[in-house]
């Protein structure tokens, strides 16, 4: 079994990121883990002007890392005395998403938490240019943090699709909410149907296609989801375009956390790039998180 053994924060300081770091230090609390704490520096602060010498270089590096060091050292104070953890600070310069990716890649069962939109262009929206190429170099779990009540997650969807690797998204859902309410959900994408009409299909083939799909699907639960670790876990099967169920569904109950497994046609990075993940996470009325490939951590005694 695997579990999260190392937690990135990463923070520029915002009201979005401060969500994201308290909800790191929730969760390492509760996984009884670390949390890293990282704010990444533009080069730009670094070499201002025609002046790159190295006394213009330390002068720079003074008036403008300092005082984020200073920040950023202040703020793990606060989380190690409220949340009783242990807290780990770098402050990188250079571009936000590979310096997370890396400090992530440091140790195995790491876990990235980021907020939805940056203020000082560490973290813009998912849809923006440096949380999409965080996506694309990140080797681990990715949080996104959207709920603005800071609590324990108490129902959560796990949503799969029925392909190698499914069972890892219900089984990281765990990890991070043991108890919560979890439902695992299955949205069969109706555009394959439409292509069906497309090619000429009729309406009884369409519908027995239909009805063969789902008859697929709860047999694929089963596998998904063995006998003895159902307690507490429901399926939930729906029809239509996946991210728009997946959300309404998170709206529906409500939930508190969307875990979201492989979402692609072509392979990992398919799933990566398309719009599923982005789409959800854009939408989404509460915190995802992305099923990126968690490093096998042997379970402690």
């Amino acid at each position: 079994m695997t579990r999260i053994a190392h937690i990135v924060a990463a923070t520029d300081f915002s009201s979005y990121a401060e969500r994201a770091v308290r909800r790191g230090a929730l969760i390492a609390r509760r996984l009884k883990t670390d949390l890293h704490l990282i704010h990444v520096a533009s080069p730009m602060v670094m070499f201002q002007g025609d002046e790159l010498s190295y006394g213009a270089h330390s002068h720079y590096q003074h008036t403008y890392l300092e005082p984020g060091k200073q920040q950023l050292e202040a703020l793990a104070v606060t989380l190690r005395a409220e949340y009783g953890i242990a807290v780990q600070t770098a402050m990188p310069v250079g571009r936000p998403h590979t310096e997370v990716a890396c400090c992530a890649a440091i140790k195995p069962g790491s876990m990235i938490v980021v907020g939805t939109r940056g203020e000082g262009g560490l973290l813009n929206l998912l849809l923006g240019s440096t949380a999409s190429r965080l996506l694309r170099v990140a080797s681990c779990p990715v949080l996104v943090v959207r709920n603005e009540v800071l609590a324990e997650y108490r129902q959560v969807i796990a949503a799969v699709e029925f392909s190698s690797g499914a069972s890892s998204v219900p089984l990281l859902a765990r990890c991070i909410a043991p108890d919560a309410r979890l439902e695992v959900l299955h949205v069969l994408d109706l555009l394959q149907e439409e292509r069906m009409r497309q090619v000429g299909f009729d309406d009884a083939s369409i519908a027995q296609y239909q009805k063969d799909a789902l008859m697929n699907a709860e047999a694929r639960f089963q596998q998904i989801l063995p006998i003895e670790k159902m307690d507490g876990v429901t399926t939930r099967l729906m029809t239509g375009y996946p991210p728009e169920k997946i959300c309404e569904r998170a709206a529906e109950l409500p939930a508190d956390l969307i875990v979201l497994g492989r979402h692609g046609r072509n392979g990992l990075e398919d799933w990566l790039l398309g719009s599923v993940s982005k789409d959800v996470v854009s939408a989404a009325p509460c915190d995802v998180l992305l099923n990126m490939t968690l490093t096998a951590v042997p379970e402690q005694v």
